[in-house]
């Protein structure tokens, strides 16, 4: 494996990868795809979208099916009006998964993508042989009520169309929030990174999507406590995250909905962890999915 090494605005994928437009479940999903042997769902969430897993797919392309998924509203995807509960978007993904006639997967996921991983597994536990869940909270499982509470989440309940008004053309201030204060060393996140990823908050109706994904937190709460009720979630997983974020807790998250996890916190790294650690990103990921049955 080629070292990944940082790079200045979007690590370029692989050559062999091709795009699609899925149409699933009321929206149309905008699909990296290419590779053969094992597929691998890579999830992104806020503040990025697939475009954050270019090293990844580079790593594993020679003997893995990489599928990476913008998500419902985000990066190339459609913006419908509705749908942001990550139950819905779960479908979303098993409906891409149905179009490439993919049975079965591992999950990598990060933020949000941990939301909607976790909907998938629960929901198809038959879809899910591992999942990888990196750097987030699940609502309504474990600390979640103290999290949501923290007054740092404030944009948990940020959303309609005033909240719109206020951010239009102002993305990037928005943005630079959470690229900031969620980095160990907010440099990292470069400012061709930051461009590009604006750029894509800023079509037409992807701030309101974006909100949603977490005005919609309250509903995702009771679906996972339905999930929970039913025990049906059984697939190996891993979790790991920043040092300097959401690492160090959310081993005891993932263990109230998961059996057989296993722990790892990435050192000197905060939430962005392929933007801030892409070499140590990848070799984890390349181990867990290549050298561990």
């Amino acid at each position: 494996m080629s070292e990944p090494a940082r790079v200045d605005g979007i690590y370029p994928f692989p050559g062999v990868m091709q795009t699609r437009t899925i149409e699933t479940n009321g929206a149309k999903i905008h699909v990296r795809v290419g590779g053969h042997g094992p597929a691998v769902v890579m999830l992104h969430g806020f503040g990025t979208t697939g475009d954050m897993w270019g090293h990844l797919a580079s790593a594993l392309i020679e003997d893995h099916m990489i599928i990476i998924p913008d998500l419902r509203g985000l990066g190339l995807s459609s913006k419908p009006e509705s749908g942001y509960d990550k139950k819905s978007q779960a479908a979303d993904v098993v409906g891409v998964l149905d179009a490439l006639r993919v049975r079965t997967a591992e999950l990598v996921t990060h933020d949000i993508g941990i939301m909607v991983g976790f909907a998938v597994a629960a929901a198809h536990p038959e879809r899910v042989s591992r999942w990888i869940a990196i750097d987030a909270p699940l609502p309504g499982v474990g600390p979640w009520d103290q999290i949501k509470q923290d007054p740092a989440m404030w944009h948990f309940g940020f959303g309609g169309q005033d909240m719109e008004r206020l951010v239009a053309g102002r993305e990037r201030i928005y943005l630079d929030r959470f690229w900031n204060e969620l980095s160990r060393d907010r440099m990292r996140f470069d400012e061709a990174k930051r461009q590009h990823y604006a750029a894509l908050y800023a079509q037409p109706g992807a701030m309101r999507a974006s909100f949603a994904q977490f005005l919609a937190f309250n509903r995702d709460a009771a679906d996972n406590r339905t999930f929970l009720a039913r025990a049906s979630f059984r697939c190996r997983s891993w979790r790991w995250g920043g040092e300097a974020t959401f690492g160090p807790m959310i081993g005891a998250v993932i263990r109230c909905v998961a059996d057989n996890v296993e722990d790892v916190i990435i050192p000197d790294c905060g939430h962005w962890i392929t933007e801030e650690q892409p070499v140590a990103t990848t070799k984890l990921v390349v181990d867990f999915l290549r050298h561990r049955a």
